[in-house]
């Protein structure tokens, strides 16, 4: 197994340091390395990736605030010249927390580490339920795919609506979109993404979902014609 990670320094020299143990690691391969974490969060909308060796102390956005606002955090091994972040780290569920200068050993165990993590995520699977991971209220909480009935945009933020309850996940519609299975769903407004197994009727201005009115933009609408024809 190949694991697509990245690196994410503000340190030239340090990204350096670590990306010649990735090149030189057979189970790793290298996606891209940033140096900041606001370039690394728009990297990772072009770029699927399994692993983050990650900085915390970095100038606007440091590494846990990275992490709070991604969607799905692949597995987070963090690289810093201090300890006292260690606690706080392993509320984000890291594989490991290296210290600077990297020792080559503690490197390739904490390695081992994820591969053994994204081993044991690709096994675990539940038949007939697809699901995603979203972050709300700082938890990451998993969703089922056929619970989804709409998605709908609150600023910064998307409130994801499923049969039994609302998650408000700090996320852009676009970004959030990426994350849903292909030809189930469909955004037919700029503020609303819909499950097209939920849909109940339409007409030319408004979808209903039960007994919700959801606005349909007048472009959607032959879109979302050729999308139910095609369940």
């Amino acid at each position: 197994m190949q694991l697509k990670c990245i690196v994410v320094d503000d340190s030239a020299i340090q990204r350096l340091a670590i990306t010649k143990l990735v090149e030189d690691h057979p189970a790793l391969e290298l996606v891209a390395q940033y140096s900041s974490a606001l370039e690394t969060k728009k990297g990772l909308n072009t770029h699927k990736v399994d692993l983050i060796f990650l900085d915390i102390e970095m100038p606007i956005l440091n590494g846990f605030q990275l992490l709070d606002v991604l969607n799905n955090s692949p597995e987070i091994i963090f690289v810093t010249g201090k300890t006292e972040h260690a606690f706080k780290a392993f509320n984000y569920d890291a594989v490991a927390y290296l210290k600077k200068p990297l020792n080559a050993g503690l490197f390739n165990t904490a390695v081992e580490k994820a591969i053994a993590q994204v081993k044991l995520k690709q096994n675990f699977t539940e038949p007939d339920e697809d699901y995603i991971f979203v972050k709300s209220n700082l938890k990451k909480r998993k969703v089922y795919v056929n619970d989804i009935k709409w998605v709908e945009a609150l600023g910064d933020y998307v409130k994801v609506v499923t049969k039994d309850q609302s998650h408000v996940v700090l996320s852009t519609m676009k970004a959030f979109e990426k994350e849903l299975p292909e030809g189930r769903f469909l955004r037919i407004h700029k503020s609303y993404i819909v499950s097209l197994e939920k849909i109940d009727r339409f007409n030319s201005k408004n979808v209903e979902v039960g007994t919700v009115e959801i606005p349909l933009s007048r472009n959607k609408k032959s879109t979302l014609m050729e999308a139910l024809s095609n369940l």
